[in-house]
């Protein structure tokens, strides 16, 4: 719905005409004026309310400041085995944020984007502080297991008159803070942001001491915390005391072992974290009746809401708005969404008018086939002049591996690892992509998703290690060891939910030469080959299309999580950068447009963004050698794409059509962290009359991206 004057005006009059009538009728208001209660979604635990003063402490930074966020220096507890709610919040505000976004001052951190750069993108001396109150809560279903984290932050710049309020669903796997970097944007703008984990978190149930965290990240026994735990791992086969005996040392994560498959209620759960919202924000500011009952002055219908976040977030705002069947949501503006269509959505992706190799695949099988090839293509020739390439002997093993498997071909390495590269291209990465391929091998992003994915969809138990996968800290000698206390007792702030986090690592449990031992350095048993376990990563490619239990658990779970296409008229911005290489645009944002289409026809309001040399992962641009010099900010046209959401909500201007967006790399040497400072001459805007050789046209089920 458009929030514009006339429709505000309408619903005032329309108010005043009721109540005239109900006076006129001897009915109206009951004689303490308990009218419209703000009673508290049945869903939703124990409120608990803090205030922050802005200065000291605050809802974006912690108190950090826009130089505290962006130094070297993290905020580390006082006491590092006992740390305290609040320095867990601070530490987790501080690691969150660096997570999403480029803080260094070369890459627009603090020029362009930042907390000191107002809603109108004017740079200020000041350091973004915003005082306000943050309202947490579990929401549950009435089992102590779901205990999905809700977390509401209303700014002391709150506009009653205007109110407004963006969703900022984590990122990720990560914990509740995961998308404050996205939550800044509503803050700024005076509106509450609404933020959820959606059922992740990065704080790991530990089964050699049986602790679990809690709603604010502090620790205590399983037995303890109850059904207060954040996440508690329930047992398979083995009972977790016979498990962790058998198998010591390892961390049960919720997002892969909560056997709920939490993915198929993210847009339920950003749903709920927007009535919660509207809850608190009425718990503040709603009139109090004579009885002294807090009544709902602001009406959904009163308050602009735009979902909103990036990656898994981003996918999350997405199903939100397709499973809005109450109006809660307004709009959507997201970034480099996990989308994942059906399989006969049918949608036929070109670029530059010719058809892709291949588009609209589930996520689940494009990371299980990066999972397979990426090692060995890292190797490629042609990309030993990307960030963090170097030659790795596993990664080497892989393509002979592959070879002997006929899933590539090649005598040579370098033969071998341009087939690897090739499947890739014909599996459905852009060439843009090449060149990251070295550094998410380095960081086994691959093998450490699909590993989550898999044990996530087919509802799998820690004890039941799927496809010989485990996860536990290491030391030098690759094998699991106890995680250390301090580590442990700040996961809820320094981890992402997944391995490689906080020295917990993917584990091979089927490593015959070495026993149980880091997944990277790992030997299959079926070649007695150091490859990084090819073993491991063929079973879970196996599990897609297999028919024994496990697999037909997996394929159950992967038909919960697929979209709908129908954003029901929403006005509604995707950004994405080219360059992904972990959501590759091929498989999300391009064939969802198309899909859009399909379902929505003419009412559809959606516009995607394809933003040139801009990738999944913002924060490697000031940390990973070789980022700068080729990466632009994916999280400025975030910024810009909710502006014209807004815009669009609150005056009627029209959002910008779909279009790539030609930017100009920073440039400078290859490979350092030096580049060129950041200009506005790199980061164009978002055209609202684009050229035509830069406009994506879109029909029911095609979509064309030009070259």
């Amino acid at each position: 719905m458009h929030h514009d004057n006339f429709r505000r005006l309408g619903n005032a009059a329309f108010a005043a005409a009721a109540a005239l009538l109900a006076v006129a009728c001897g009915g109206g208001d009951s004689s303490d004026g308990n009218t419209n209660p703000n009673i508290k979604p049945a869903n939703i635990g124990t409120v608990t309310i803090q205030a922050y003063d802005g200065a000291t402490d605050d809802l974006l930074t912690a108190g950090l400041g826009k130089d505290g966020l962006a130094s070297a220096t993290a905020p580390v507890p006082a006491s590092p085995n006992s740390p305290t709610a609040a320095e867990l919040r601070r530490y987790a505000i501080y690691t969150n944020y660096r997570a999403i976004v480029d803080t260094t001052a070369g890459g627009g951190f603090g020029s362009l984007y930042g907390p000191n750069v107002d809603a109108q993108g004017n740079v200020t001396t000041g350091q973004g502080k915003i005082a306000g109150v943050e309202y947490l809560a579990f929401s549950d279903d009435g089992s102590g297991q779901e205990n999905v984290t809700m977390l509401v932050q209303i700014p002391n710049t709150f506009n009653q008159s205007k109110p407004c309020m963006i969703t900022a669903t984590s990122s990720g796997s990560r914990g509740v803070y995961g998308a404050i970097a996205v939550g800044e944007w509503g803050l700024k703008r005076g509106c509450a942001v609404a933020y959820t984990d959606k059922g992740t978190g990065a704080a790991p149930h530990d089964l050699d001491t049986d602790t679990v965290p809690l709603i604010d990240g502090t620790r205590t026994t399983r037995s303890a915390a109850g059904t207060n735990a954040q996440f508690a791992a329930r047992p398979g086969i083995l009972s977790l005391a016979d498990f962790t005996a058998q198998v010591p040392h390892r961390l049960a994560f919720k997002h892969a072992h909560s056997q709920r498959n939490p993915e198929k209620d993210w847009g339920k759960f950003t749903l709920q974290a927007i009535e919660f919202g509207i809850w608190a924000i009425n718990d503040r500011f709603g009139t109090v009746a004579s009885n002294g009952v807090r009544q709902r002055t602001l009406a959904k219908s009163k308050i602009v809401v735009i979902a909103s976040s990036v990656s898994n977030g981003g996918g999350a705002a997405v199903a939100a708005a397709e499973q809005d069947t109450d109006g809660l949501i307004d709009g959507v503006a997201v970034a480099e969404p996990n989308l994942n269509l059906p399989p006969n959505a049918s949608i036929l992706v070109k670029r530059g008018s010719k058809p892709v190799n291949a588009s609209g695949r589930l996520l689940y099988d494009y990371i299980t086939t990066a999972n397979l090839l990426q090692l060995c293509a890292s190797q490629a020739t042609a990309l030993v002049n990307a960030p963090a390439f170097a030659t790795n002997q596993f990664y080497i093993s892989r393509c002979q591996t592959l070879v002997d498997n006929k899933l590539i071909s090649g005598t040579t390495v370098s033969d071998q690892a341009a087939s690897a590269l090739d499947q890739l291209h014909l599996a459905g990465w852009e060439p843009e992509s090449d060149a990251l391929h070295p550094s998410l091998s380095l960081f086994d992003t691959a093998a450490s998703i699909a590993v989550t994915y898999a044990n996530s969809y087919a509802r799998a138990s820690v004890t039941d290690r799927l496809c010989g996968y485990s996860f536990a800290a290491t030391l030098a000698d690759f094998k699991p060891a106890a995680i250390a206390p301090s580590v442990l007792a700040s996961m809820f702030a320094t981890g992402n939910g997944v391995p490689p986090t906080s020295t917990v690592q993917l584990i091979n449990d089927r490593d015959l030469q070495h026993g149980p031992f880091m997944n990277g350095q790992s030997v299959s048993a079926s070649n007695n080959r150091a490859d990084a376990n090819f073993d491991g990563a063929k079973c879970l490619r196996d599990l897609l299309t297999g028919t024994d239990s496990q697999a037909q658990a997996l394929q159950s779970g992967v038909s919960q999580i697929q979209r709908s296409g129908n954003l029901h008229g929403k006005p509604a911005l995707i950004v994405h950068g080219r360059s992904d290489g972990l959501l590759p645009v091929n498989h999300t944002s391009r064939p969802y447009l198309g899909f859009n289409r399909q379902q929505e026809g003419a009412a559809s309001k959606l516009s995607y963004i394809e933003v040139e040399n801009a990738q999944h992962f913002d924060a490697f641009i000031g940390a990973v050698s070789g980022y700068s010099n080729r990466y632009v900010p994916l999280h400025l046209y975030l910024i810009r794409a909710l502006d014209a959401v807004y815009d669009n909500l609150t005056t009627g201007k029209a959002l910008p059509p779909s279009q790539v967006v030609r930017t100009i790399p920073r440039g400078g040497a290859t490979n350092t962290t030096t580049a060129p400072t950041l200009l506005p001459v790199n980061v164009p805007p978002i055209s609202a009359s684009p050229d035509a050789a830069n406009q994506i046209a879109a029909s029911t089920g095609s979509v064309d991206v030009p070259d």
